[in-house]
């Protein structure tokens, strides 16, 4: 009889990442992106170990705006050092931190809310949000988020926001949020650079981005189920969940 040999099947080799999204291709929707002009300039810091490179929407949401920069890391000695240019006021810039604190329960008719050191709701809201020159997001899970937060002291001179949305992620049961006015960077982008701004026309043209990349998301995952893991579910800290930050 002939001899036979059982051969391992050949390995189909990865296919190469966007260089804007850093997606692998067929999960790329960079080609149907157009720059909005806004007047407001947009920082995201991704921690290092922020890896959902599948579902993760930084990168996307930055591709939104001209005047937008993305930076890897987790500490940063001033704002314009993390921005890579001089910044005349950190206080005019909103960072988005969530921390304990609830819009729903501070102030559950807004969207947006701007808050003291001590988490308390600021006073002269419209004013504060009005002066607002830039937004600073934070790129990763809860905990990830915290340790950014923790880790940059100059941070403490930005005006803290948080964000009340109506409506929960668009993630649904592909990322699970712990909170439901957990949303993803691409979405909080959204809303808060249009509520600044007052053009809800931003927001409306980053959810749909979003909605392109998730149904693109769900055609490669029945494809290629290898390029589309789906993440752990994101838990957040409950160690400090008493002390409000």
């Amino acid at each position: 009889m002939p001899e036979t040999h059982n051969h391992p099947p050949l390995a189909t080799e990865a296919p190469p990442d966007c260089p804007r999204c850093q997606k692998p291709l067929p999960l790329c929707i960079c080609d149907s992106v157009t720059p909005l002009e806004s007047r407001l300039g947009l920082l995201i810091l991704q921690h290092p170990q922020e890896q959902d490179r599948a579902l993760g929407t930084a990168r996307l949401a930055a591709q939104h705006f001209k005047n937008a920069v993305v930076k890897v890391g987790l500490s940063w000695p001033s704002l314009a050092r993390a921005l890579g240019r001089p910044v005349a006021d950190p206080a005019r810039w909103a960072i988005l931190y969530l921390g304990s604190a609830k819009a729903a329960e501070l102030d559950p008719e807004t969207e947006v809310v701007a808050l003291t050191r001590k988490g308390e709701v600021a006073d002269n809201q419209r004013a504060i949000l009005k002066s607002i020159e830039g937004v600073i997001l934070l790129d990763g899970t809860w905990s990830q988020a915290k340790a950014l937060w923790w880790r940059n002291p100059w941070m403490l001179k930005c005006q803290r926001v948080i964000l009340g949305p109506r409506q929960p992620s668009r993630y649904g049961r592909l990322r699970r949020e712990p909170r439901r006015d957990g949303l993803s960077t691409i979405e909080a982008a959204g809303m808060l650079m249009a509520a600044l701004e007052r053009r809800p026309e931003i927001a409306t043209t980053l959810d749909a981005s979003f909605e392109r990349m998730l149904a693109r998301y769900r055609e490669v995952e029945k494809e290629q189920p290898e390029l589309t893991p789906r993440p752990k579910a994101r838990k957040p800290d409950w160690r400090n969940r008493k002390r409000r930050v």
